[in-house]
């Protein structure tokens, strides 16, 4: 009875919970991107996005009045204010060094190294008393006519922050130098580099699967054996091979450089889905003289559009997404740069602005993710085509 057709087998929800587990640890990291895109540079740097929504602990240095403003109170010299300025925090802990910016608690009084005693409430507002005048700093702020200003003496405080999004990384992002033009280069060459290799691959396929020919079984390997080319190797000689007749840098010689990269696997997977079409069809378009041309442009094209549309999605977001082919057969220059040179060029010469590549990361998926669910119904037929084959 355990083998009755229609009953679920005893693996079913083994197989739900790991595909469940799978969708999970894709969409995880996702979420964390979408999240940091929202958040500044500062609490990025100290903080993960999964404590996004609680307060944060974030350890800073503050400075007291400047030593020659204090007041003399019984005998003391007094140096009073508030660690926050006019902005409203909390303060959780405070410290007289940098490394123990958590050595008290707020309200305790602490021993200054500098001389004198210190008590940092709450609120933030500071007390600092000492039976000396306090002495000045070395460091001073500035040359002025009056001469140097001194600065205050300094403060090692650990506050809480409320939880705090900002759109302003989009806002850098969308208005940078350059973003717009660089929209437009990436437009430029994706469109026509995943237009032209379905343009050729379904031809060639169509070839491989229908035609009889000598020869056809050793290009079928041929393409198999390109498959694991590495695109890496064939950069440098496919760029001279481009500058030897006259193609240079360009748009056109980027098209032909991704149309090369991806015919291999655009053949392969064009030629197995044809030859899984119904052979009675082709077979009955002959005997009525219809011709190769006809059959390809009548039947096979009709038939493959899901397997056409499919390979597309995947073409599309390879040219969207390329950085190193643009690189070498476009330029880097400010009028030929794709977006994700652009972005490149956003995160600065040591690569620390992640607040910024979180938010360009979420920009450059919508032109994606618009072409995908345009064409989602054809995906998902173009990956199921074959599995199931008539009696």
């Amino acid at each position: 009875m355990d083998n009755i057709a229609g009953k679920r087998g005893r693996l079913t929800w083994v197989l739900n919970i790991a595909v469940f587990l799978l969708v999970l640890l894709w969409t995880i990291p996702t979420i964390g991107l979408l999240v940091s895109s929202f958040r500044d540079a500062q609490q990025i740097q100290t903080s993960g996005w999964w404590t996004s929504l609680t307060p944060q602990k974030e350890s800073w240095a503050a400075r007291t009045a400047t030593p020659g403003s204090a007041a003399q109170d019984g005998g003391a010299y007094v140096l009073e204010g508030n660690v926050f300025g006019d902005d409203a925090g909390e303060v959780v802990a405070f410290g007289v060094t940098p490394m123990q910016p958590e050595a008290f608690a707020a309200g305790e009084t602490a021993d200054h190294p500098d001389g004198g005693t210190l008590t940092v409430a709450a609120d933030g507002s500071y007390r600092l008393t000492s039976p000396e005048p306090f002495a000045t700093p070395d460091v001073v702020v500035g040359d002025t006519a009056g001469g140097a200003e001194p600065r205050g003496l300094r403060i090692f405080v650990t506050s809480t922050e409320p939880p705090d999004f900002t759109t302003g990384n989009y806002g850098t992002v969308l208005t940078a130098d350059g973003m717009g033009q660089s929209f437009l280069n990436t437009l430029t060459v994706s469109i026509p580099a995943t237009v032209i290799p379905i343009l050729v691959a379904a031809y060639a396929a169509y070839a491989l699967a229908w035609m009889s020919f000598p020869g056809r079984a050793l290009l079928v390997s041929a393409v198999v054996g390109l498959l694991v080319v590495p695109l890496q190797l064939s950069l440098i000689p496919l760029l001279q091979l481009h500058n030897n007749i006259g193609l240079g840098r360009g748009y056109i010689g980027a098209w032909l450089a991704h149309t090369g990269f991806g015919l291999p696997l655009a053949i392969y997977l064009l030629r197995n889905y044809m030859v899984g079409l119904p052979r009675e069809v082709i077979e009955s378009a002959r005997v009525d003289g219809a011709t190769d041309f006809e059959i390809f442009r009548k039947i096979i094209l009709p038939l493959s559009l899901p397997a056409l549309a499919a390979f597309g999605i995947f073409q599309f977001l390879w040219t969207w997404n390329d950085l190193l082919v643009a690189k070498v057969f476009l330029g880097t220059s400010d009028t030929q740069m794709v977006m994700t040179g652009r972005i490149v060029e956003l995160l600065g010469s040591r690569g620390t602005n992640w607040e910024l590549l979180t938010a360009a990361a979420f920009i450059s998926m919508i032109v994606p993710l618009i072409v995908f669910f345009l064409l989602q119904k054809y995906f998902v037929r173009g990956l199921l085509a074959g599995s199931v084959k008539g009696g």
